[in-house]
């Protein structure tokens, strides 16, 4: 059984990307049923299974805001500012984690590349890391 099998209009939610959210539509005959809409200002389409409709994410990232445990993800500051070469060069072996929206350290591969784009070309380097 589906995890938002009885999501309703108005429902908080957390994302593991975006961070805390609520449903703004619901289309039930949609594969993509969810719509959420983030405090950020973000409004992304979700499965009834919590999985977004971009990005490579194969598992749930969204959840009921009572039901989620933060206690397992990381949210610590970053140790050392990376110039954009060494970013770069990290991004194409695959150990560069990124920042996340809701504070979650996450695999480069795993964030939507606008978002990289976005942040790159404003050059916030302190979102970024070498995977741990």
């Amino acid at each position: 059984m589906p995890y938002f099998k009885k999501a309703k209009k108005g429902d908080e939610v957390y994302g593991l990307i975006f961070g805390k959210g609520k449903i703004a539509e619901v289309y039930p005959d949609s594969f993509y049923p969810l719509i959420i809409e983030f405090d950020n200002g973000y409004e992304v389409p979700y499965t009834e299974e919590g999985i977004p409709s971009w990005g490579n994410f194969k598992k749930q990232t969204m959840f009921y805001r009572n039901d989620v445990d933060l206690c397992n993800e990381d949210f610590s500051p970053v140790d050392k500012i990376l110039t954009p070469k060494k970013i770069i060069r990290l991004r194409e072996k695959d150990k560069l984690e990124v920042r996340l929206p809701s504070g979650i350290w996450r695999s480069s591969k795993k964030a939507d590349e606008a978002y990289l784009e976005s942040i790159l070309k404003r050059e916030l380097y302190h979102l970024f890391r070498k995977k741990k």
